[in-house]
């Protein structure tokens, strides 16, 4: 175990050849050096040794599911989560001494790396007005402030409740319920930022907002299209899935504008031929596309499909499930008839004979699916660019039967589940009838705000108070500057938090921190040691139990903090909401879950048992909650977008060593990054066009159609494969290029994936 730094880590960056494999052993010796470096052995053992286990801890790294029980290592769990659940269960701790000696100024000059090694937090803590230093205040205090600012304002909408996806679904029921009590919706969330274009797109067409397939599909499917997205990074186990994938005989084609070493081959450290041998290759085709040429790359293959059943009627498309299962069709195939292979080829990158060979794959298999990330989602037309992929998996009947259907691969823990729970600012009122039918209050039924529209109306003036359960709101969105100038101007800002980031340093007038439990930790209440449950992004909902001893004796959960906010708040009333009753035993949370959600019905029980419950997908069952009542083709279009002669596309990205908004280190092993994260990756050809070279020392300015500069300083220029024009750079560091206005039609999601950049050369 180390102690936390002092310093600043030294920004020093080597440059190696970038990884043509991930995992192996490197993976394990890198996980336990971090595990180690954070906590002791023992916790160590029992976090990885229990973490995605039956009746374990449910790793809060990503939503990718856990094979079915009696399928499961000894060892299931990836690099990254392993990483993740010991900073989490780290040995550091943040006391009063820490905060009377870092002010608030010194702390939000501090880099989100240095914030996050300092440790836990302890307990909680108050920022007065016209103080620059956070100050002990007791539990009773604490929330007594923030339920008196609540009761204060002029209108319940002139609050927002923040979540992270890493929150509970007994949380984020709790949460969503009290703010309903209170009188808003506004209940903007991380999805917002991340899977918002699939929700809408897969609404629309499908019925639902969720993915169609599970893991034992994945392993029996013919075809899996990886589509803007780095498994070896941001999804580590799902690799395991693709490797039995490819055992199964299965091909993959992998389509991004780099070429990942998660996208390439995969050493599974659990085996003799992943320790000893070359793993598996993964992708058996890779499309180097431009960012954002993804919607163009599929009308194009759906083109080709409808020319290949024009030469072999009745032998290429699912004629009777087209009949019978959808709408739209003759619309769809004349619009998709009349892509311009000049703008595709422009807008792709790609050439015409590379994406005729991926049809040739596609015809060659019967069951195809799917899997896409924020790749797709973080642009202006993400959800046209799903509704187009929902069309190409329609034309073959690849929705609704084993091994086939859509995939979106989500990032939190629970972000799914939230979203079960409530956690939406836009709640059908099939879920807002059943709140008032089982509580007994009709809750408020205008749509709330999501989170680029809290940004904004914090900005002008109509958001007064901020609480955020989880996350790091700040770092995750967009137009860092706008964004952090919003939440100065609420009265009061709060955050329910187990260690220090950047959100803490940006205040209200007033503003709370509030020590919670985390994941890995024993949660004991009034009626015994509880558990608290999670929904993967296969609709999976199991429990997860921590086993570690909390890291103060002054921490609550997150279900206490917000049952005892909701009393103060909200009194008697409204309704008959018990809300001491959900704090002393969870099960009765899902005891009125059941009630409500469907495919929740006797929640206790059912979850109890190992592998929890699979939550029913209406598209599997032949059912479409569309307007018409069946799966919809659908018309999209694109534009390439505009970028200028000496300009870029920018696309943000994590490197390999974070997770979401916090880096653990300042090194990214797989794409050969190391010591530095202000680092600007660029085609060679590209740096030639503009007379850049490695090493080069440039700022990265942001190109909008306002008055505001947008400048990210200090980055040094890496040669790297990215697709021609355009360029990657680390988030959240660049987040400050991205505009509040620069959002995805439909979905209202930053797109940080589709950025016009120019590169201004720093003289030294």
């Amino acid at each position: 175990m180390k102690k936390p730094p002092r310093e600043e880590p030294r920004d020093d960056l080597t440059v190696t050849p970038p990884k043509t494999w991930a995992a192996g052993v490197p993976a394990v010796v890198h996980a336990l050096e971090y595990s180690l470096e954070q906590t002791s052995p023992k916790d160590t053992a029992v976090d990885l040794l229990t973490m995605n286990q039956v009746d374990g801890i449910d790793c809060p790294g990503c939503a990718w599911a856990d094979p079915a029980p009696g399928h499961r290592h000894r060892n299931e769990y990836c690099e990254n989560g392993a990483k993740h659940i010991n900073d989490e269960a780290t040995t550091r701790r943040i006391t009063a001494d820490f905060f009377r000696e870092h002010s608030v100024s010194d702390l939000a000059g501090r880099s989100d790396l240095w914030l996050n090694q300092q440790g836990r937090l302890t307990e909680p803590m108050v920022k007065r007005p016209g103080s620059d230093h956070y100050e002990p205040v007791s539990w009773r205090e604490a929330l007594d402030l923030l339920a008196g600012e609540l009761k204060a304002l002029d209108s319940p909408d002139e609050a927002v409740f923040y979540t992270s996806g890493r929150v509970s679904n007994e949380a984020a029921f709790v949460l969503q319920l009290f703010a309903r009590a209170y009188g808003t919706n506004n209940l903007p969330d991380c999805s917002n930022m991340c899977h918002e274009s699939s929700g809408f797109a897969l609404h629309e067409t499908l019925g639902t907002g969720k993915g169609t397939v599970g893991l034992d599909d994945l392993h029996h499917a013919d075809l899996i299209f990886l589509v803007g997205q780095n498994p070896g990074t941001n999804h580590p186990r799902q690799l395991s899935a693709l490797e039995q994938a490819k055992r199964n005989g299965a091909r993959i084609v992998a389509v991004n504008p780099l070429p990942e070493a998660g996208l390439l081959r995969f050493k599974n450290p659990q085996k003799a031929r992943g320790v000893i041998g070359q793993g598996v290759r993964i992708a058996d085709r890779f499309l180097h596309i431009r960012p954002g040429g993804d919607l163009a790359l599929f009308q194009a293959l759906n083109r080709l499909l409808l020319e290949a059943e024009d030469a072999r009627p009745g032998t290429v498309l699912d004629h009777a499930f087209i009949r019978d299962s959808t709408s739209g069709f003759e619309e769809f195939a004349e619009h998709a008839r009349q892509a311009s292979w000049d703008d595709v080829v422009t807008t792709t990158g790609l050439t015409r004979e590379e994406i005729e060979r991926v049809r040739d794959e596609v015809l060659g298999s019967e069951r195809v699916i799917v899997c896409w990330a924020m790749g797709i989602t973080q642009h202006k037309h993400g959800v046209p660019t799903i509704r187009e992929i929902v069309n190409f998996l329609l034309l073959r009947g690849n929705l609704g039967r084993a091994g086939a259907g859509a995939c979106p691969v989500r990032g939190h823990s629970n972000v799914q589940g939230d979203r079960t729970m409530g956690i939406w600012e836009q709640m059908p009122d099939s879920f807002l009838d059943a709140l008032r039918d089982e509580f007994g209050f009709d809750p408020p039924r205008a749509h709330g705000l999501d989170s680029v529209n809290s940004i904004k109306a914090m900005r002008e003036g109509r958001i007064k108070l901020f609480l955020g359960v989880a996350g790091n709101f700040v770092r995750a969105a967009p137009d860092s500057a706008v964004t952090e100038e919003a939440m100065r101007g609420c009265r009061l800002t709060a955050h329910v938090s187990t260690k220090l980031n950047r959100s803490h340093t940006v205040c209200g007038q007033t503003a709370l921190i509030l020590p919670t439990l985390g994941r890995t930790e024993r949660d004991h209440q009034a009626g015994g040691e509880q558990f608290v449950t999670v929904e993967n992004s296969m609709s999976e909902v199991h429990t997860s139990r921590g086993r570690l001893k909390p890291a103060s004796p002054l921490l609550l959960s997150e279900v206490a903090i917000l049952c005892r906010l909701a009393r103060r708040t909200l009194g008697a009333g409204p309704g008959n909401v018990r809300w001491e009753e959900f704090e002393a035993d969870y099960g009765t949370i899902r005891d009125r879950i059941s009630r409500i959600v469907p495919g929740l019905y006797d929640f206790n029980r059912r979850v109890a048992r190992p592998g929890g419950i699979r939550l029913p997908n209406p598209v599997n069952e032949g059912v479409y909650r569309t307007a018409t009542g069946r799966a919809l083709f659908t018309r999209n279009t694109w534009r390439t977008p505009d970028v200028p002669e000496g300009h870029l596309l920018l696309q943000t990205l994590r490197s390999h060593d974070q997770w979401n908004t916090i880096p653990y280190t300042l090194n990214d092993r797989y794409r050969g990054i190391h010591g530095s994260r202000r680092v600007v990756m660029v085609n060679p050809q590209d740096l030639s066009t503009l007379s850049l070279s490695a090493g080069d020392r440039v700022d990265v300015v942001g190109v909008w159609p306002d008055d505001t500069e947008r400048r990210a300083e200090g980055f040094e220029v890496v040669p790297y494969p990215t697709a021609r024009g355009s360029a990657a750079a680390y988030y959240p560091e660049t987040q400050v290029l991205v505009p509040l206005d620069s959002v995805a039609d439909i979905s209202n999601q930053p797109t940080s994936k589709g950025i016009v950049v120019r590169l201004e050369r720093v003289t030294p």
